[in-house]
């Protein structure tokens, strides 16, 4: 399997890059890690006449000051060993495809390319991060929870690149837990849940964030759960907020699982979750 022709641009700086972008137009493609990118190109089920490689533009990088803003194009696997990074991505950073593509992939990427079973984009939407992205109408800065709209569909505009995320940092009384399925380690998710609770001092849940992805076409947040979680120890409602959780989505099934498994599958693993986090 061979890509179709394309031609090629090394960017050095973000300005070459949206230069070279709106130059291309619609037929022109970024490229960074290239883990999904370059299979689909493989395939020929994208056939872009100009990628615009972006490693050397200066998109890469951590700064923590508040929050964590992490660059386009810093390798996942430079999250794994971070201890600013949140333990919740910490936690998920394992299940995102398989060492040597970790080592490769880029946070940015997997961000951008917004399939509807990645752990990335499920966490940011968790833990109410931001994306900023830039282009031919100047920087603009959009909520994890707007910019995934469906499966490789994000609120980027024409000639947009996302060129940082931002990822909020443990807060104290914070708690947290990543559960996912999937039939073989590094395999897409059947399904996954995220789950962050904030506790007081008498140990209530005064705030909680439950998202899932893999069995809706973006990550989700479950507001019903949450709301239900509040004023609880969070371990004593589990099961319920399980049992809740499994009517709320609507999973269309695939030749690996029903829609009633993976509705059954959702409501086990939020209620696992949530207990591990209590």
């Amino acid at each position: 399997m061979k890509p179709a022709p394309f031609g090629y641009v090394r960017a050095g700086s973000l300005d070459e890059a949206l230069a070279a972008l709106a130059e291309g137009g619609e037929d022109a493609k970024p490229i960074a890690g290239g883990q999904s990118l370059v299979p689909a190109l493989n395939l020929r089920l994208v056939r872009p006449t100009l990628l615009v490689d972006l490693n050397h533009a200066g998109l890469d990088g951590i700064a923590a000051n508040g929050t964590l803003t992490v660059g386009a194009t810093t390798r996942q696997a430079a999250l794994v060993g971070d201890e600013r990074v949140h333990p919740l991505v910490r936690e998920a950073l394992p299940f995102v495809g398989h060492f040597v593509t970790r080592n490769r992939g880029t946070v940015g990427g997997s961000i951008a390319h917004a399939d509807g079973a990645a752990e990335l984009p499920l966490c940011l939407v968790a833990l109410g991060g931001k994306v900023v992205v830039d282009g031919p109408s100047g920087r603009r800065v959009i909520a994890a929870h707007e910019f995934f709209m469906t499966h490789f569909t994000t609120a980027l505009g024409a000639g947009e690149l996302v060129v940082e995320t931002v990822w909020p940092l443990a807060a104290t009384g914070e708690s947290s837990a990543f559960e996912e399925l999937a039939l073989r380690a590094g395999d897409f998710a059947q399904s996954m849940v995220a789950v962050v609770l904030r506790r007081d001092a008498d140990g209530k849940v005064v705030d909680a964030s439950v998202a899932v992805g893999a069995v809706s076409d973006h990550p989700i947040r479950l507001r019903e759960v949450e709301t239900l979680l509040v004023g609880t120890s969070g371990a004593e409602a589990a099961a319920d907020a399980g049992s809740l959780a499994a009517t709320l989505v609507d999973p269309p099934g695939s030749i690996h699982a029903s829609a009633r498994y993976s509705r059954a599958l959702t409501g086990a693993l939020t209620t696992r979750a949530i207990e591990r986090a209590a």
